[in-house]
This record gives C-alpha cells, sequence and structure tokens, in this order.
C-alpha cells in the first residue's frame, strides 16, 4: 500500500477537525495502548515517517476515518494495463523499457536514516499519581527505545491513577531526566515522607506544594518536618 505525499495534511486537518492538540491525540493512542508521543505525531503531520499498522488503524478510529481507501486516495485509480490487449501491452512495456534505459525517468531510491538505539530501564511498580507509592529502585525491566523518546531521558515509569490527567494518564510511560532539582512549575518525580509521587513543583512565599494536573486532587503540602528529595524531571 502506498501513502499519498498528503497524508500528513490529512492526518493534521482530521485531527484540527476533531478540535485535538497533538498531545490530546497522542493522549488518545495511550489508552489504545500505544506509546505514541506529540512529537510522533508532529512527523506524522509533516511527512516526515509514518505511523506503524496499529497506530495509523488507531488514527482512523480516533479521528472517524470510516473509508480509508477514499480518504487517502488509496486504490481509486483504474488498472488501465489489464484493460490493454496482449498487443497494447506489450506496446506499454516496450515503451517502459526505453524509458529505463534512458536513465532519466527512474525513481531516486529514498534515504532511510537509522535512528540509533538505546536501552532504558521501565519501573514496574508505578509512580502513584494518586496515594504516592513507593518507586522500588529495584523492580525494573529493560526496554529498547529510538528517537520518540527525549535524548535526556535516564528511565521510565507507569503513572498509577487520574491525578495528572489530562496530561499523563492512567498507565501511561513518562519520561524522567535524573536531576535533583526542579524549576518552578516543572514536573517530576518526587520522594515525600515515603512515598513516591508525579507532580508539577510549586515554590511560593509560603512553602513548596505538589500539584495535580487534574483539579479534584488537592496541592500536597510539603512541611518543614517532610523529607523531599526530587528523582528527576519529566521529559516525556
Amino acid at each position: 500500500m502506498m501513502i499519498k505525499k498528503d497524508f500528513g495534511s490529512i492526518i493534521a486537518n482530521k485531527r484540527k477537525d476533531r478540535k485535538l492538540s497533538q498531545p490530546q491525540l497522542a493522549a488518545l493512542l495511550c489508552e489504545r495502548g500505544l506509546d505514541v508521543k506529540a512529537h510522533s505525531i508532529s512527523k506524522w503531520e509533516k511527512n516526515v515517517n509514518l505511523p506503524n499498522v496499529l497506530q495509523f488503524f488507531a488514527l482512523c478510529e480516533i479521528l472517524e476515518i470510516s473509508d480509508i481507501n477514499r480518504t487517502f486516495q488509496i486504490g481509486t485509480d483504474e488498472k488501465l494495463f489489464s484493460k490493454l490487449n496482449d498487443e497494447g501491452q506489450a506496446k506499454v512495456l516496450d515503451y517502459m523499457n526505453l524509458l529505463m534505459k534512458s536513465g532519466e525517468y527512474i525513481r531516486e531510491e529514498p534515504i532511510i536514516y537509522q535512528f540509533p538505539r538505546r536501552t532504558l530501564s521501565l519501573y514496574d511498580l508505578p509512580v502513584s499519581a494518586e496515594t504516592g507509592q513507593f518507586l522500588d529502585s529495584d523492580r525494573f525491566s529493560e526496554i529498547e527505545v529510538g528517537d520518540e523518546v527525549s535524548s535526556s531521558a535516564d528511565f521510565g515509569v507507569r503513572v498509577c491513577g487520574d491525578s495528572m490527567e489530562p496530561l499523563y494518564l492512567d498507565g501511561q510511560i513518562i519520561w524522567i531526566h535524573k536531576q535533583e532539582t526542579l524549576e518552578e512549575g516543572e514536573i517530576g518525580v518526587f520522594f515525600l515522607d515515603g512515598d513516591a509521587y508525579v507532580k508539577k513543583y510549586h515554590q511560593s512565599d509560603s512553602g513548596i506544594q505538589l500539584i495535580s494536573l487534574n483539579k479534584k486532587y488537592a496541592p500536597i503540602q510539603v512541611t518543614s518536618g517532610s523529607i523531599l528529595k526530587t528523582f528527576g524531571k519529566v521529559v516525556g
């Protein structure tokens, strides 16, 4: 199956018709068990690369594309060659051979760039976005990732709960860069009094708070007697 050159613009227009941002579309794909980031969707829409088969059909479902052939203009051209008799087909082949021999009409093969892949630790015990489970550093698996994951990522964890919706969903993998401090408003993974959280960091004259993006959860106040440690910053 050949995807037309306007594949990316079709996806972009369908997404905009559904009033979805690229991060929102990525989140909906993640709900279907596909680990897709917003920058991957950006590359699809720019025709830099294409989704795999599972991602493509999930896109069609989310964007309500029911007639794939018509939407992407796949297989709509009539096969004129098959309508010719033997003499006509022979003439077509003779002409094709002449074009090939001239060397002027040979299609250039696309350059396929191989992006380096690396292995990162993915922690089995979820970081709680709700009740604060401790991040057990001994329970992890190794996962191979490519350019879809930020080059600054050092490890990954799975979000547990809905307190960081709509940006991060329950069960979604987030990628972390190890660092001991965060700037105001950045999202990170924290250890606080024996529990682990993924939250937004907020510091003011009244002290430090760990903020949920879901408004139904109250901020967590860090008291003077609290033990707070930053595992790292969310980078994807």
